[in-house]
């Protein structure tokens, strides 16, 4: 159950402190009831090398939806032989996603918007709240300004869908701000960045996007602004 106060509490000790020393916090707090979910972007990356470096042994988790780019899969190898660690990974039910594309078709997700909230659900919410159901707390790489729907995101917030405490170190960071931590740490990351893909998620969902466009504008591209989660993260 969501203790406000204390999340209040937490909320206003971390406002001007660095990613590390709130992970520093919040790894020692919850200990083994607490991990970091990957979507192997740029700002997870940041937070799989931090999260390693302060306490090697935290789970550290990502969602396999059966969809994703090649690079993503290539990804997952180069971070766990770098740092020698073991990305777990979670699939969709096979039943589930059979039944799903029999009667939808194989890319549903583009004939309507509650066709692909149907999708993301079998495919990454699901598995996510099973690899979420053992913990206390989950660490993300939400940033304010990425989108529209993260501008009123907090450090520690109460996940009322999962149950439990989800902790944003990087919530006041910039893509600048990313960027210079993934070189000077010499971070891998995914090759599409350089190739105009700001956001990854799914293959069919993704794009790269046009000079001018805000950062999300190549994820659900066919979608107006505000429907543009999956789910992952609504409050």
């Amino acid at each position: 159950m969501a203790d406000l106060k204390q999340i209040q509490d937490w909320n206003n000790k971390f406002a001007d402190a660095s990613p590390e020393e709130i992970l520093a916090f919040f790894l020692a707090e919850f200990s083994e009831k607490i991990a970091l979910s990957t979507s192997l972007g740029l700002e997870d990356q940041v937070l799989t090398y931090m999260v390693h470096s302060i306490h090697p042994g935290t789970k550290i988790f990502t969602l396999d939806t059966g969809r994703l780019f090649p690079e993503a899969y290539d990804l997952i190898d180069r971070t766990s032989r770098k740092y020698k660690m073991h990305i777990q990974v979670y699939f969709p039910d096979r039943e589930e996603v059979e039944q799903m594309v029999a009667e939808k078709g194989i890319n549903l997700f583009y004939d309507s918007i509650e066709n692909r909230k149907q999708c993301c659900g079998i495919r990454k919410l699901k598995p996510l709240a099973r690899a979420l159901s053992e913990l206390d707390a989950w660490i993300t790489g939400l940033r304010r300004d990425q989108s529209v729907t993260r501008n009123d995101v907090n450090v520690v917030e109460w996940d009322e869908l999962n149950g439990l405490i989800k902790i944003n170190p990087l919530i006041e960071w910039n893509e600048k701000n990313v960027w210079d931590y993934i070189h000077q740490h010499n971070i891998p990351f995914n090759p599409l960045h350089k190739k105009g893909f700001a956001s990854i998620g799914c293959q069919p969902c993704t794009r790269a996007i046009l000079e001018g466009e805000d950062i999300r504008a190549g994820r659900w591209w066919w979608e107006n602004p505000d429907t543009k989660e999956c789910g992952l993260h609504q409050k």
